[in-house]
């Protein structure tokens, strides 16, 4: 009898990205050399990887189409010579037409193939307790389409910060083949505090999916602080993996979280709680 193998294993990448995002280039190749040599399969960044700036006016002088973009194929690059597979977290362009900013993940395969993108769908529109105010509308479009992509790690699906707050999309997602969902996030610390572990904890337990959380965390050069706690979810609702730095600042920061993702895992969650078959069978009362 021959032991099973071991399942693969995952590398969060936590980042205080910054304004420069030849800065925050390097620091994700470091970050994803650590990542090779730790035995990670697939790394994740966080939402806004390489760039966040709130200055919509300062940051307009990188941002432009992904045609026109040099980040991309600086990650593809990055892919091939680590041989890893990359989720980019996400990060800004403009829309084909130039007419708005547009949030955009990619999964990059260790070849360096972009194998699907994704665009933020949920604004973070929001007036917080804190004092803090976002109108991501105000500046960006909202994505129209639901991605569920192949990896080693399993069926993945795509999701970015704010659309952690719908669980109607991660039903979708599963609906779709999903096993393991990504949610990137630069959340701020008002809404960490109160809602991160909860609202990622959920979104594993009632989905049966591991959920893998890339997070921005602490002082950026922009002015905000962000929450961090990057965190892997395992199905039953466990966390598998979770940094707790705090008081970082600059954009040479970059931390890692290792995590195995066992598929069997999700198989047992699904056959002890089998909502699935439950959902079929219900019957609702108006």
């Amino acid at each position: 009898m021959t032991d099973a193998p071991a399942p693969p294993l995952i590398a969060l990448v936590e980042m205080t990205s910054g304004i420069d995002p030849d800065a925050n280039l390097r620091t994700m190749d470091r970050a994803l050399g650590a990542a090779a040599a730790a035995g990670a399969t697939m790394a994740f960044f966080p939402e806004m990887s390489v760039l966040l700036d709130r200055d919509r006016t300062r940051s307009a002088a990188h941002i432009g189409t992904e045609g026109d973009s040099s980040w991309v194929p600086a990650l593809q690059a990055m892919a091939q010579a680590r041989g890893l597979w990359i989720h980019s977290g996400s990060m800004p362009f403009l829309s084909d037409d130039g007419s708005r900013r547009i949030n955009r993940s990619h999964v990059i395969a260790a070849d360096g193939t972009v194998v699907a993108a994704y665009d933020k769908i949920h604004m973070f529109d929001v007036s917080l307790p804190s004092g803090e105010s976002w109108s991501e509308s105000s500046s960006y479009a909202g994505g129209e389409s639901l991605v569920v992509v192949g990896t080693p790690i399993g069926m993945l699906g795509l999701s970015i910060c704010y659309d952690l707050r719908f669980p109607e999309l991660y039903r979708a997602l599963v609906e779709r083949g999903a096993e393991v969902i990504a949610i990137p996030a630069a959340f701020t610390v008002s809404t960490g505090e109160a809602h991160w572990h909860v609202l990622q904890r959920a979104r594993a337990i009632e989905n049966g999916c591991h959920v893998v959380a890339a997070a921005q965390a602490g002082t950026h050069a922009d002015g905000r602080s962000t929450y961090g706690h990057s965190l892997a979810v395992g199905p039953w609702g466990e966390i598998l993996g979770e940094s707790t730095a705090s008081g970082v600042a600059g954009d040479t920061y970059a931390r890692l979280v290792l995590a195995p993702i066992d598929g069997a895992a999700t198989a047992r969650a699904r056959q002890s709680i089998p909502i699935d078959r439950s959902r079929a069978n219900r019957r609702l009362i108006l």
